[in-house]
């Protein structure tokens, strides 16, 4: 499966939740409180991120959670925006690396 990822700059992390939540029909499947969440679709894997020093209302990176990647990688592209390629494990491994108490829903 290959699902197009986005990731977002978000200020208002409970708002985002509960306004993404209702956008993609359902509750996030990964949540660190206040600063992370993950949505996964039958076509999108798309995530937000809330720091105060990052600018919000802004792409973070894009890219593509791919069954036939190994592990994780990252490029930019011609206008300097970051591209991900990975894994659902291996994306799995970075958020239990950055985030060891989020919360996971099936």
């Amino acid at each position: 499966m290959k699902r197009f990822h986005i990731s977002i700059a978000v200020a208002d992390f409970s708002g985002s939740v509960a306004d993404y939540s209702a956008r993609l029909g359902g509750k996030p499947c990964v949540v660190k409180e206040g600063r992370y969440a993950l949505w996964r679709t039958d076509l999108l894997n798309f995530s937000i991120s809330c720091k105060p020093e990052q600018p919000v209302g802004v792409v973070r990176h894009i890219g593509f959670e791919d069954d036939s990647e190994n592990g994780f990688r990252e490029e930019c592209d011609a206008n300097g925006i970051t591209w991900e390629y990975f894994s659902k494990d291996a994306q799995q491994k970075e958020i239990e690396e950055k985030f060891p108490d989020a919360r996971h829903t099936p």
